[in-house]
């Protein structure tokens, strides 16, 4: 399924309020992006119950019902997960990989709202989901004829969104949010091709379900374990150099104004390669890619950064290089600053090679 429009949460909701009541959706995604909480979400704003099946999991019975005796004949009665008086929210969850005979039996409880004799009451809408065959996660082909019964959409994670949904909402624990303010990139990472976790909107929140659990007195050993056994393994050593420079009192501001310095301690050097990423990221973020833009506030930015990799350079040239290196998505600093570095401090102009 090619995702040409891919939408935020937000205007995913939008979506299904104006057409999930009218026709069957189904919402494309990575695991852990937010699409059961998105459909719940869509529930509640309706007053409706929330039903899941998830597709994975069904055998046929579990859907068609199984045959009884009724008078003279035999009737399949429906299973009672699905049976209701009022009008509900189905989520037929993972129902791209679920079997080809029970994506066959979805066909006209989607189109038609009935499971063999068994009609879903008045007004109930249908939702599927499911992820894609990238993710690495077990799906199967959806046939042609399903695939035509549904409007179907792309999910993508926004960091603002889930940033002040966590803060306002979430009871997102303070050390997560801080963490991803700085490094907003590290929300989502595509699943890996091999078995390791990978960093998720859902896996940050169950690392700050854990945190909380520790209730802030979590051993070093025991919070490294945590990160790299929920997070993508950079950027859970990123996450811990952040916490270590937390209790070190390091942080990006300070070095930029010139009130603190680079930690230069051998045993720093987690919180060296969290600071400069962060530097990266700042810059990325704050600077213009069109020097015809650059303001003042642009200018003083630059330089104090330039200032401060010629200090990070006597450190370490190759976590200076680091920070002007493209990154694992082909991004890069703006051109400008680029060409700025090279002139100016033509010890890191080698930073392709880094």
């Amino acid at each position: 399924m090619n995702p040409a429009i891919q939408l935020t949460l937000n205007q995913a909701f939008e979506f299904l309020l104006n057409v999930a009541v009218v026709r069957p959706v189904f919402l494309w995604g990575a695991p852990g992006i937010g699409k059961t909480a998105l459909v719940n979400r869509f529930a509640n704003e309706l007053g409706l119950e929330c039903v899941s099946l998830l597709g994975s999991q069904l055998a046929p019975e579990d859907l068609l019902g199984v045959p009884q005796i009724d008078g003279d004949c035999s009737r399949f009665f429906p299973p009672a997960n699905i049976v209701r008086r009022e009008p509900f929210v189905l989520f037929l969850d993972e129902l791209n990989a679920a079997s080809h005979e029970i994506q066959k039996a979805f066909y006209s409880l989607i189109l038609d709202q009935r499971v063999g004799e068994y009609r879903l009451p008045k007004g109930t809408l249908v939702i599927g989901a499911g992820n894609r065959a990238k993710d690495a996660a077990i799906v199967k082909p959806m046939p042609s004829a399903l695939i035509n019964r549904l409007a179907h959409i792309h999910l993508r994670a926004d960091h603002r969104q889930w940033l002040d949904w966590a803060v306002n909402q979430g009871g997102i624990h303070p050390w997560v949010v801080e963490y991803l303010q700085l490094r907003p990139d590290h929300l989502w990472s595509e699943p890996p091709k091999h078995e390791e976790p990978f960093s998720t909107p859902r896996s940050w929140h169950m690392l700050s379900d854990a945190l909380y659990s520790f209730s802030g007195t979590i051993d070093n050993t025991l919070l490294e374990a945590l990160a790299f056994g929920l997070l993508s393994p950079p950027h859970a050593g990123q996450f811990k150099g952040f916490l270590k420079q937390i209790q070190q009192k390091h942080t990006l501001a300070a070095i930029l104004k010139g009130d603190a310095h680079w930690p230069d301690a051998p045993a720093d050097r987690d919180i060296l390669y969290f600071l400069a990423q962060s530097l990266r990221g700042l810059l990325r973020k704050e600077l213009p890619e069109d020097e015809a833009n650059l303001r003042s506030e642009h200018q003083q930015l630059a330089m104090r950064a330039k200032d401060r990799l010629k200090e990070l350079a006597r450190i370490s040239v190759e976590i200076a290089q680091s920070v002007l290196a493209q990154d694992d998505e082909g991004r890069r600093l703006p051109t400008w600053f680029l060409v700025e570095v090279a002139r100016d401090l033509p010890r890191l102009a080698g930073h392709d090679k880094a």
